[in-house]
């Protein structure tokens, strides 16, 4: 069992998104920055830092209550130290979705002021919405759009071919697709966007992504897998003290967690792909408690 993942994935039309995103940029007011709050940097491409600087920017921590409260709560702050607008928000319930707007208002209120003052009226604030694949950006569009909002429709001249979505009678979005593959600076990224489920489990060795998750859970979360699994502790404690390879012992631990869950295969062998799976499914529906993966050390 290794703990080595070879990462090579990036898409080849990246170079086209990354190109349209600055073309839209010209359009709009303020960006709105979709994360996953339990991996807030590795589900950022760095590349939307860059484009993006000299725009008002909102960050969202999308997914929050799949998350551990008490790292929201740093997240938020780390944020706000670095003169960053965010907000918590969950897009399949809609929590965090109203505040969001008011945000947004907020944040143009002073600009909106010197447009009117210009003798324009009824000037909307333009939004984009930018993330990387399957961090949750068409789940909150259609939550702030509320599906049925009508299409603002081609603004003569200026925006051809663009759609913008009426969200209330001061906002609009264009409904472009602000979506930046992920960018692995490091084999951690890599990992973290696997566990996640934000590139699919077929780019990398599922049972790989099981052993890096089960090893950060025994070592963050313990009571968590203890709990959800129905394991032994002092059981748990004797096999990562055995004399071997600590990859071994860890693969011993998902092994027993096969065991429990009935993940035995013909001659009572344990399904490794089977077991990973429900380790990692356990995770990302939340049946193993509120977790972040990536700590403000």
């Amino acid at each position: 069992m290794s703990n080595n993942l070879n990462i090579n994935w990036y898409p080849g039309h990246m170079a086209k998104t990354k190109r349209q995103i600055m073309e839209d940029l010209k359009l709009v007011d303020i960006i709105i920055e979709i994360l996953d709050a339990r991996i807030p940097i590795s589900s950022q491409n760095p590349d939307i830092n860059q484009i993006t600087q000299n725009k008002k920017k909102i960050i969202l921590l999308n997914k929050y209550d799949l998350a551990d409260e008490k790292e929201n709560k740093k997240w938020i702050e780390y944020f706000n130290k670095n003169n960053q607008k965010v907000l918590l928000v969950d897009s399949v319930s809609g929590k965090g979705i109203n505040e969001t707007i008011r945000l947004i208002q907020k944040e143009m209120e002073e600009d909106l002021k010197k447009i009117v003052d210009k003798g324009r009226i009824g000037r909307k604030i333009r939004v984009m919405i930018v993330g990387i694949p399957n961090v949750g950006k068409s789940s909150f569009i259609n939550r702030i759009a509320k599906k049925t909002s009508a299409e603002v429709g081609n603004k003569p001249g200026v925006t051809k071919q663009k759609q913008w979505i009426r969200i209330n009678d001061k906002v609009e979005l264009l409904d472009t697709p602000g979506v930046l593959w992920p960018k692995f600076e490091s084999e951690k990224v890599g990992i973290n966007l696997a566990i996640t489920g934000t590139i699919k489990d077929d780019i990398l060795e599922l049972t790989e992504i099981a052993y890096s998750l089960t090893k950060f859970l025994l070592e963050n979360y313990r009571e968590n897998l203890i709990q959800r699994y129905s394991l032994d502790e002092k059981q748990i404690e004797e096999i990562l003290n055995q004399d071997q390879l600590e990859n071994e012992n860890i693969y011993e631990i998902m092994q027993l967690i096969g065991k429990k869950r009935g993940a035995v295969a013909s001659g009572g062998r344990i399904d490794d792909d089977k077991t990973s799976k429900i380790i990692l499914d356990d995770f990302r529906s939340g049946k193993l408690g509120k977790i972040t993966i990536e700590k403000i050390s």
